[in-house]
């Protein structure tokens, strides 16, 4: 599924369950049309949303991919994240916005690697087992991509 599609279908379903079309009606199904549109935008976020839309797929199939006591990551990609970080920190520190959008561009990239490989482990493989391992690195690395932006905001602005 797209996300163009996604889009389609969210609106599609909110069309038809927003509250403000149950607003005549009684109390009742004015409550169950409040409940069924938070239900769709909490879908829709989930759906949209890369490692959520994995991890719910996992729990599907019993896997708590993102507990907190079993965050086991390679090492030697917790090595590459170490360098990015010191990377990023002295990008932040000299205000080099070049390098810092440089980083950014690298990780997103990593990224997208990361969800195509995902895509294959659950889709074509149903390999789970490096869905979950996959998944551990794919939120490890948005993590970091949202503090390099955060810093790269900081220095533009």
């Amino acid at each position: 599924m797209t996300l163009d599609t996604l889009d389609a279908a969210y609106r599609a379903l909110q069309r038809r369950v927003h509250p403000d079309r149950y607003a005549a009606a009684g109390e009742t199904e004015r409550r169950l049309a409040l409940q069924s549109s938070a239900r769709v935008n909490e879908a829709y976020r989930a759906l949209k949303d890369p490692v959520k839309r994995a991890q719910h797929l996992l729990s599907l199939h019993g896997i708590e991919a993102l507990g907190e006591t079993d965050t086991a990551l390679p090492a030697e990609f917790l090595q590459d994240q170490l360098a990015r970080r010191e990377a990023l920190a002295e990008a932040q520190s000299e205000r080099d916005s070049r390098r810092l959008a440089a980083l950014l561009e690298e990780t997103r990239s990593e990224i997208a690697g990361l969800e195509a490989a995902l895509a294959e482990h659950l889709d074509a493989q149903h390999a789970l087992d490096a869905a979950r391992d996959t998944l551990r690195e794919l939120r490890f690395l948005t993590k970091v991509a949202a503090d390099i932006e955060t810093a790269l905001a900081g220095i533009e602005d």
